[in-house]
């Protein structure tokens, strides 16, 4: 079983990831990337706290460590390129990642991935190193969309894979049929604050119940480092936005604090559903 070298963002995802290997008795190491990491992760023993542009200060430190895989996880904001302070190895990757960047946001993290790579890690993705963090077919828990709600479903992750292949976002809100927010860079939970303000004449309420956050992954995505994912909060956000249900692609959608999420979903009378992929078998 390899070493694996974690390089934790910010949110809970990294802390799962964590108490995981600790359970399944997987040695690991924590790179705490410096302005990201929350203070939970602190609490493992050892890791090192590194700047994001600190390349070679990152891979001295997980080789130093034994770790010959490694997994992003985590909340990363894009960064300002003009105030990185880049070490040497990381000055030297910077004008391809900057180049990468202009390309959008999957360019850019293929290109980080590409980097430690290069370095010889293997780049496992979250749902690699955890096999139960993604969302299954079907409903999870017990609110089982109806079929009016499946057409929403349907047509929301439509909306969602389409603005994917133009590399925008990864979420789209629909209700009866109505498009009525898309994700850019502002994020889901933006989104959905956005879709609160709307007249309730085009969107449900939390007594009334209608429409459908659905994420899917760009066609063209990284899925190592940057699978669609919701939370507690997506779940809370959603219902105050009077949504009726959150939709993904099955396998392809990360679920964090799965129980807890579970647990509200069902309290809210809010549906979580998988839908197979296109192309799947």
């Amino acid at each position: 079983m390899q070493k694996l070298g974690l390089i934790a963002g910010g949110g809970t995802l990294p802390v799962e990831i964590a108490e995981h290997c600790q359970q399944a008795g997987r040695p690991f190491f924590i790179v705490r990337l410096k302005g990201f990491a929350g203070p939970e992760i602190a609490r493992y023993p050892g890791g090192a706290d590194i700047g994001i542009a600190e390349l070679g200060k990152c891979f001295k430190a997980l080789k130093r460590a034994g770790c010959r895989a490694v997994t992003l996880v985590g909340n990363v904001d894009r960064p300002d390129f003009r105030a990185l302070a880049p070490d040497l190895r990381g000055l030297m990757a910077l004008p391809a990642v900057i180049a990468a960047a202009r390309k959008g946001d999957d360019a850019l993290l293929r290109a980080l991935v590409g980097e430690f790579e290069k370095e010889g890690f293997a780049v496992e993705g979250a749902h690699e190193v955890m096999g139960d963090l993604t969302l299954p077919a079907g409903p999870l828990g017990r609110v089982t969309p109806s079929a009016e709600q499946m057409v929403d479903v349907e047509r929301a992750l439509h909306v969602a894979r389409e603005i994917g292949r133009l590399d925008v976002g990864q979420g789209a809100v629909v209700c009866d049929g109505l498009v009525l927010a898309v994700e850019a860079q502002e994020g889901t939970d933006a989104m959905l604050g956005r879709v609160v303000k709307l007249s309730p004449a085009v969107r449900g309420t939390p007594d009334n119940a209608r429409g459908v956050l659905a994420k899917a992954p760009k066609p063209i995505q990284e899925t190592r480092i940057d699978l669609p994912t919701i939370g507690l909060n997506t779940v809370r956000r959603a219902a105050e936005a009077g949504l009726a249900g959150i939709a993904g692609e099955s396998g392809r959608l990360l679920v964090l604090d799965r129980e807890a999420v579970i647990e509200m979903a069902d309290e809210l009378g809010l549906f979580i559903v998988g839908v197979e992929p296109p192309g799947a078998p």
